[in-house]
């Protein structure tokens, strides 16, 4: 997206995660084959993703521009039958998240 674009207001949230030790390979596998395609089929976009090894995090951010608002559409996902039906939860590697909402600034 353009960040000088009006037509496309995107939502961004930055969001990072501190693996459990000895987990970061499982955990990026099954974000991967798991979290990230279902993601877009929701209608997210991931900008990136990126390990810290030498804190155990893995950081990505995800963008939204549907017609939803942000929590809606992150809630859909969450309630969603494809996300309950990961099992074993992926989330089980992580032993801590934290995640901010952005807006990207016109240039």
């Amino acid at each position: 997206m353009a960040l000088d674009s009006p037509a496309v207001a995107s939502t961004f949230q930055l969001r990072m995660y501190t693996v459990k030790p000895g987990e970061m390979a499982d955990w990026l596998q099954e974000w991967k084959e798991k979290v990230a395609p279902l993601r877009r089929k929701f209608g997210f976009e991931i900008q990136g993703a990126w390990t810290i090894e030498e804190s155990n995090r893995f950081v990505w951010i995800l963008s939204h521009s549907g017609p939803q608002p942000w929590a809606d559409a992150d809630r859909a996902y969450y309630e969603s039958p494809e996300r309950r039906a990961l099992d074993p939860d992926p989330a089980r590697h992580l032993a801590q998240t934290e995640h901010w909402l952005m807006q990207a600034l016109a240039r």
